[in-house]
């Protein structure tokens, strides 16, 4: 990992005035300087599971990547268990929107890869590998390639894989983004149902508020480029939660009004002020409608 630092009690990451620049030069021109990040500090307790959102382009993903030792940041810090990170590791997990399995792999062997790479014998990879494949619903999957599965089934390899060889933190980047949401809710449900088995701490990036609140203990709600924490919105539902339960409840529409409204700049007015905000547009009516309703309850 890196230089060891005093980590405050009860959190694995610590990010640090993180900065990230990126700089270009064409022939015949100046070097251009483009700042994607700007003194991001984030604190995630161990276990906890944090989301975070943020408007299209703003630097979410540059974000994780620093976090999973793929980049560097041009200043700041991450430390995960009080270690600076200085590049990839095994203690991080990483789940992608696209999957990333290998096609010449079955089920089993693509679970056992990460195994593999810690020289983990056989028997006990045959042994791990068969409980995360039980843990995310693929019994009898075990043979197949990834060709042979839905996108749904292919994104619980994904997670299987990045479990099995037992990280310390697991990283998240919209690994829901490319199924339909029927699935997308199944795989919510089950996501929320492994986490609450294993005691992971889990980094979540998504555009989806709904998704993002649902999952979280925390919302952390990024600006718009040059990226920044806006807040950290706590998100107190009870657990364990189940998505035909929870997105029915009041707190859970009251929360999601909020982050929308830190995320397009609208400030709510006291009730019985007389004052109405503009909306955002016909498509947003009635979810603000229905944001402006939770907050006056």
């Amino acid at each position: 990992m890196g230089t060891a630092i005093n980590a405050d009690a009860g959190y694995k990451i610590l990010a640090r005035n993180i900065s990230r620049v990126f700089r270009s030069k064409r022939a015949g021109e100046k070097r251009k300087e483009f700042k994607a990040i700007d003194s991001i500090n984030i604190q995630v307790r161990d276990g906890e599971f944090v989301t975070i959102v943020g408007p299209s382009g703003c630097g979410k993903s540059t974000f994780l990547d620093i976090l999973a030792g793929l980049s560097d940041p041009t200043s700041g810090a991450i430390y995960i268990d009080g270690e600076k990170i200085t590049g990839p590791s095994l203690d991080r997990g990483i789940v992608m929107q696209g999957y990333a399995l290998f096609p010449w792999r079955t089920v089993r062997q693509n679970i056992e890869y990460g195994l593999e790479i810690k020289k983990v014998p056989k028997r006990e990879r045959r042994e791990v590998s068969a409980r995360f494949i039980e843990l995310v619903g693929l019994t009898g999957f075990e043979d197949h390639f990834p060709h042979e599965l839905s996108g749904g089934m292919k994104q619980r390899v994904a997670l299987a894989r990045a479990l099995a060889y037992d990280p310390e933190v697991l990283l998240m980047d919209e690994p829901f983004a490319a199924v339909d949401a029927q699935t997308r809710e199944i795989l919510q449900d089950e996501l929320l149902s492994i986490w609450e088995k294993t005691g992971k701490t889990i980094v979540f990036i998504t555009h989806s508020i709904e998704e993002a609140v649902f999952l979280a203990d925390t919302v952390v709600v990024l600006s718009q480029g040059p990226c920044t924490v806006k807040a950290a919105v706590p998100v107190e539902l009870p657990r364990p939660r189940r998505i035909r339960d929870t997105r029915n409840s009041i707190d859970f529409s009251r929360i999601s009004g909020e982050v929308w409204n830190l995320l397009h700049g609208i400030e709510i007015p006291a009730v019985g002020t007389g004052l109405v905000p503009v909306y955002g547009g016909a498509a947003n009516f009635e979810a603000e409608k229905r944001n402006l309703d939770s907050a006056a309850l």
